[in-house]
């Protein structure tokens, strides 16, 4: 059984467009961002003897964000492990019904986690990100006061992206299944 979508044949609607690529884009600059911060934290420490405090603490923050954000784009790129050994062997039918009777504990779960990462993120509301705080005081000499909240978000909003991108799969895959037959009778 695949865990991901196979691609809609077809033009893609403009909004869908403009979704991919502002995660490509942010997928890239993140990326890009991190090699940066990395980079002026390797010359400063060995070049000038000097560490920047908040650069691993940025980082490990923006890695955070980058595993919940694209986990839904590697789903739908059909880059996450299956096992697909029985499946291999089941007519299309078959193996959509398997596939739905096996997303229904994962819908579930991935309800859950955007409910609970959300309550769970909400805890944090006054606690302020000490790598930011230090980054902004340096540069304006005021905190900047962004709380905590920020990053423990990530899990519910990536688990609500996977979530989408899970139902809009299973929706194009049924859709698929199901009007094949009856497109192929009408063209007859």
């Amino acid at each position: 059984m695949t865990s991901s979508p196979q691609p809609i044949d077809g033009p893609l609607h403009p909004l869908v467009r403009a979704y991919e690529g502002l995660m490509r884009f942010l997928a890239g600059s993140s990326m890009a961002l991190i090699a940066v911060i990395m980079l002026v934290q390797v010359v400063a420490r060995y070049g000038f003897n000097a560490s920047l405090i908040w650069a691993e603490e940025l980082c490990r923050y923006i890695l955070i964000w980058q595993t919940f954000l694209f986990i839904s784009m590697a789903f739908r790129a059909g880059e996450l492990v299956a096992v697909d050994i029985l499946t291999m062997h089941l007519s299309p039918r078959v193996l959509f019904m398997l596939r739905l009777a096996v997303s229904v504990p994962i819908v579930i779960f991935l309800a859950l986690m955007v409910k609970y990462g959300y309550v769970y993120a909400s805890r944090f509301s006054r606690q302020t990100i000490p790598a930011i705080d230090f980054i902004w005081n340096s540069l304006t000499g005021r905190n900047a006061g962004l709380t905590i909240i920020w990053i423990y978000i990530s899990v519910a909003v990536g688990m609500a992206l996977l979530l989408v991108h899970f139902v809009i799969s299973l929706y194009v895959d049924g859709r698929a299944l199901f009007r094949a037959p009856a497109a192929t009778a009408q063209a007859a």
